[in-house]
């Protein structure tokens, strides 16, 4: 037996380790779903450029001084000795190599669900950035609480505290309602997912930023309570088709 893939993922200051980030929680599902093991390397955010140097992962982008900027999720899957960066490419890397799971990307959908991911990052995953981002700084350990804190108020140009206000919620309530009103479209008993009858990659996306919002605010929160009663339940309802592949995200 070939020995499990590594996810590289960022670590919370709670005693369970759960994940918390949108864009690892995205290849987490993503393994489970395909029923491939994996064990779970986890990095503190000032050590994930060494990390993903050391493993051969290649970066994600360019900081503004130009040099290379390393992000996660990474995975290291040591069958082919590879080493993948970025979500997207993770669950493509894992439709082409291991072709018997089921696939994330059916053939012919790869524009659909780019154009799917573009239309949701500003609609959704933006708002509920601004919304969340002063609660992820305390879930963090104080190393990487530090770096996140300096690192997104210069990006933002404002205390984390001051972000996020009614006006976002307004933004992520419209970009909800879009969505579910393309998933009613295919018809009555297939409103629940975006292809109405099987699970694709923009599922595991929007599963993935439903599941942040629920672990970041916290389950009994008034913010998760908010999103999960919108448009009748209907994400709750929708995040709920994914329990049977969350296990890790839940340990």
């Amino acid at each position: 037996m070939s020995d499990p893939i590594v996810l590289y993922d960022l670590p919370a200051n709670n005693t369970h380790q759960m994940p918390w980030s949108p864009n690892t929680i995205k290849p987490r599902l993503a393994l489970n779903f395909k029923g491939l093991k994996f064990t779970t390397e986890w990095v503190e955010f000032p050590d994930v450029e060494a990390v993903c140097k050391t493993i051969g992962a290649a970066p994600t982008g360019k900081k503004a001084d130009g040099k290379d900027y390393y992000t996660l999720p990474v995975i290291y899957d040591p069958s082919t000795k590879s080493a993948v960066s970025d979500s997207e490419r993770i669950i493509k890397y894992l439709d082409e190599t291991y072709p018997d799971t089921p696939r994330l990307f059916p053939e012919g959908t790869e524009a659909f669900q780019s154009l799917f991911s573009s239309l949701v990052f500003p609609s959704v995953v933006v708002p509920l950035l601004l919304i969340l981002v002063s609660r992820i700084s305390v879930l963090l350990n104080p190393r990487s609480e530090k770096y996140f804190r300096s690192t997104r108020e210069v990006m933002f140009g404002k205390k984390l505290e001051e972000l996020g206000g009614e006006s976002d919620w307004q933004t992520l309530e419209n970009g909800l309602v879009r969505i579910k009103a393309s998933m009613e479209a295919n018809g009555p008993g297939k409103d629940l997912l975006l292809m109405g009858d099987k699970i694709v990659y923009s599922d595991l996306f929007l599963a993935s930023v439903l599941t942040w919002a629920r672990v970041v605010a916290g389950e009994e929160s008034e913010d998760w309570k908010r999103i999960a009663a919108l448009h009748d339940g209907t994400w709750a309802r929708y995040l709920a088709q994914f329990s049977q592949y969350d296990d890790e995200v839940r340990a």
